[in-house]
């Protein structure tokens, strides 16, 4: 009877391991906000905009980044938060105001989407130094260049103009996560590293949690250096952001001070998530901000 009995555990067990691998393998497939290159060509085909999708190598690393628009007078460059991908900012990229007055680009993030899914640099300034050679690409003949940025990507926008400050013109920050220890960090987020958690997760949260766990010190990292932009800069957040708290705009007065010019913009009755709710303002802010650069 005990061998019988055991024989049936032993089956309900592996039944059980099968279908719960069966469920996070779902989940994990579900969950990596990302299109691969024939969705992405299908999706802007629909929306009747051709798009662009290179890739490159730096530091042992393949990036991929997607680009719409003609050659123009300026530039866009769209960098993603945690957890997320270019396609984020796909809406933007067949904007046709936008369209009209500049070239655009996203790219996807080390770690996230076709740039190395689960492989995450907690390190930003190595997140900077990756993303440039986008920019680098574009010096000749597409100033200005306005890097826009969603929440943990603001302090790699903000990084890279502080670190190449001939590269960059003008930031639009969104959600901005930009002063240390000044976001919400779940109870829980420490425990994810172990590996009896890590691996059951999706591993584009894999990346986000390594992100948000190194993040309060690489933005501590970046304390000395707020004085090295002297870009124009658009903030904008939800007065309602409980995922990225509010007192980083008082930050952003604080240490932008050499930037030549500055406007905050705390949305009422509006969470961290902007970029979706709040499209028509922050595409006429991004216009906003090409016309004030293109001036300069």
């Amino acid at each position: 009877m005990w061998r019988k009995l055991f024989k049936f555990l032993l089956g309900v067990g592996l039944i059980g391991g099968v279908l719960l691998l069966a469920v996070l393998l779902v989940f994990d497939r579900l969950v990596q906000f990302r299109m691969n290159d024939q969705e992405i060509q299908q999706w802007f085909a629909q929306k009747h905009v051709p798009v662009r999708i290179q890739y490159f190598q730096k530091q042992n690393r393949e990036v991929r980044y997607i680009s719409t628009g003609q050659d123009t007078s300026a530039t866009v460059l769209f960098i993603h938060g945690a957890p997320s991908s270019s396609t984020y900012y796909r809406e933007y990229l067949v904007d046709s105001l936008l369209l009209k007055e500049a070239r655009m680009f996203a790219v996807d993030r080390p770690g996230y989407g076709y740039s190395g899914l689960a492989q995450p640099l907690t390190s930003i300034q190595q997140q900077a130094a990756i993303i440039r050679p986008i920019l680098d690409s574009l010096q000749q003949l597409h100033h200005p260049v306005v890097l826009v940025a969603a929440s943990y990507g603001t302090a790699i926008a903000c990084r890279i103009t502080m670190d190449y400050p001939k590269l960059v013109d003008g930031l639009v920050l969104l959600g901005p996560a930009l002063a240390p220890y000044q976001e919400k960090t779940y109870w829980f987020t420490p425990m994810i590293e172990h590996w009896p958690f890590h691996w059951a997760i999706p591993r584009m949260l894999q990346t986000a949690n390594a992100e948000k766990i190194a993040h309060p010190h690489e933005l501590e990292k970046m304390l000395p250096l707020w004085q090295n932009i002297h870009v124009p800069v658009n903030y904008l957040q939800g007065a309602e952001d409980q995922l990225v708290y509010t007192t980083n705009a008082a930050f952003a007065r604080e240490k932008l001070v050499n930037a030549p010019y500055l406007n905050v913009q705390l949305i009422p009755n509006r969470g961290h998530l902007i970029a979706f709710d709040e499209k028509e303002r922050i595409s006429n802010s991004i216009l906003d901000m090409l016309h004030r650069v293109k001036g300069r």
